[in-house]
């Protein structure tokens, strides 16, 4: 068991910011066409937040034409170029799903003014 930590701490980053549930982030995700790699950005809200080690993930929301779009990105991966936190959110859950229901403004999280 402890042969498997050694190998997980070895592949977890090091360098990646304080992310947070309700957060508004931008995140780099390496992209593979063919032989090509190239950088795609994904903004939205942090709905939710799974820790466990080299499993942890985070949920990121955002509304495009009308329609939800959520993705789940492993914070360890080699696919997450970077995440760039750029607003912190005020919240009082752990999980933000009831943003689901809400549409427009209702579906908008307080900034935090540090």
């Amino acid at each position: 068991m402890d042969a498997l930590k050694l190998i997980a701490q070895s592949s977890m980053k090091a360098d990646m910011p304080k992310v947070q549930v309700g957060d508004y982030v931008r995140v780099n995700v390496k992209i593979r066409e063919g032989d090509k790699e190239r950088i795609q950005a994904f903004e939205g809200t942090v709905i939710a937040m799974k820790h466990g080690g080299i499993s942890e993930t985070f949920t990121v929301r955002r509304v495009a034409h009308g329609v939800g779009i959520e993705r789940v990105f492993p914070i360890h991966s080699p696919r997450v170029d970077s995440v760039d936190v750029l607003r912190h959110g005020v919240v009082r859950r752990a999980k933000l799903y009831y943003l689901r229901n809400r549409v427009g403004k209702a579906a908008r999280v307080k900034e935090k003014i540090v």
